[in-house]
């Protein structure tokens, strides 16, 4: 897909509701869309609109092995209320074991270069998997969730995965978000009313404090700035 035809979509869609650029990614990329979810309130919201109008998209989760017991218990919650296969990808058992023979089982809080290296191990090598052959690529990220993401766009193009990247939820507010899951009665994860904004790895994961963006209670021993695991890099 060119540039122009990139920035065309997002001209077509930039008032368009998450429900009607999902619904035109599943006529254009039938059985070949990909939904990855981390079990976030964006990620539910998600959920819930494929879920109930039935989208052929296929769900899909990275489970790290350092996850929240709470993130687990809503998985099987999401699962059971919807009546969906979420797919669940795993790091490569002998990856993590070398990995962690070799420099500790928290390595993270060493340096940025550890840290990094433990996100591609548990996170990065299983998106690779999940998203080989296909053609379109659904997450839930928002705009506002940190400076980093403020500028994304509806539609990109991935040239990591060499896929169509959509973002449906980019221009909502976290206000939307909620307000949303609440009137529709999506099951979240219970740290969310614990202030914890992003929930990623529990050794990684704090709650924020009033002020703070949605990302500053991940990795939050490293510098202020540009907080991203290297799934979403551009």
């Amino acid at each position: 897909m060119t540039a122009q035809q990139i920035t065309q979509l997002n001209q077509d869609f930039a008032q368009a509701t998450a429900q009607e650029i999902l619904h035109y990614c599943c006529e254009h990329y039938g059985q070949s869309i990909v939904f990855s979810t981390s079990l976030g309130v964006e990620d539910q919201m998600l959920t819930h609109i494929i879920a109930s109008d039935k989208m052929p998209i296929e769900f899909i989760t990275l489970d790290t092995g350092r996850l929240f017991p709470e993130t687990y218990s809503l998985m099987e919650r999401t699962r059971e209320k919807y009546t969906i296969q979420i797919n669940i990808y795993f790091p490569d058992a002998g990856h993590v074991e070398t990995m962690v023979n070799a420099k500790g089982i928290n390595l993270f809080y060493e340096s940025i270069e550890s840290r990094k290296l433990c996100c591609h191990i548990r996170k990065i090598e299983p998106l690779q998997r999940a998203l080989k052959g296909k053609t379109c690529w659904v997450t839930g990220l928002r705009g506002g969730q940190s400076e980093h993401r403020a500028d994304m766009q509806i539609f990109d193009w991935d040239d990591e995965y060499g896929l169509l990247k959509v973002n449906p939820l980019i221009k909502l507010t976290e206000e939307d978000v909620w307000s949303f899951v609440r009137s529709h009665h999506v099951p979240y994860n219970k740290l969310h009313d614990k202030n914890f904004k992003s929930i990623g790895c529990c050794p990684c994961t704090r709650a924020v404090n009033e002020g703070e963006d949605a990302r500053a209670g991940r990795w939050w021993w490293e510098d202020a700035g540009h907080k991203e695991c290297g799934l979403h890099e551009r």
